[in-house]
């Protein structure tokens, strides 16, 4: 369990730092043309949030090609994550984590985009905090029962509600911005 944990702790912490330097860059680029739009960010946020809710229920599978955008960093760090296996030390645990975190993922992408829209560094690290800790209860369990309870978890109609679920919350973020929320 601790392992699990120092795993995870690992990878949401990759979550922080892209979400900050996503974010923070958005905003050096909205300072830099003297523009920002948060209405439209936050539409763009809130279309890829329904487009991973169909992918997820597999409704648009073609989705999984923007993972093609990681690629390139991938092939540079997973050799790296490699050399930590077999993970024997709670260190090894938290790098392999922390690499992993970078695996090219088109719904860790759609949260990239969100915090994209809050064109600052903390609030897209903060975003992709809740994020991770978001997807923590179902890794955790993965972590812990791997084969039996993934197995469970990528069955159709788990994938098709987990991707509802994700589809009804997309315009959160456009009501918060509506209502001048974050």
């Amino acid at each position: 369990m601790a392992f699990n944990l120092t795993y995870n702790a690992g990878r949401i912490s990759s979550y922080l730092l892209a979400g900050a330097l996503v974010a923070a860059s958005a905003g050096v680029l909205s300072s830099a043309v003297g523009a920002t739009n948060r209405p439209l960010m936050a539409l763009l946020g809130a279309a890829f949030l329904v487009a991973v809710g169909l992918y997820i229920a597999g409704w648009f599978p073609r989705f999984a090609r923007i993972e093609a955008v990681g690629r390139p960093l991938w092939q540079y760090l997973e050799p790296l994550g490699r050399r930590l296996l077999p993970v024997h030390r709670l260190h090894q645990a938290y790098g392999f984590g922390l690499i992993w975190g970078w695996l090219p993922c088109g719904l860790v992408y759609s949260a990239l985009v969100y915090s994209l829209t809050t064109e600052d560094a903390w609030r897209g690290a903060l975003f992709m905090l809740f994020f991770g800790l978001g997807t923590m209860p179902m890794l955790f369990t993965v972590g812990v029962m791997a084969s039996s309870a993934a197995a469970r978890l990528r069955t159709p109609a788990v994938r098709r509600l987990a991707g509802l679920i994700i589809i009804v919350l997309a315009p959160v973020p456009l009501m918060l911005t509506h209502w001048g929320g974050p």
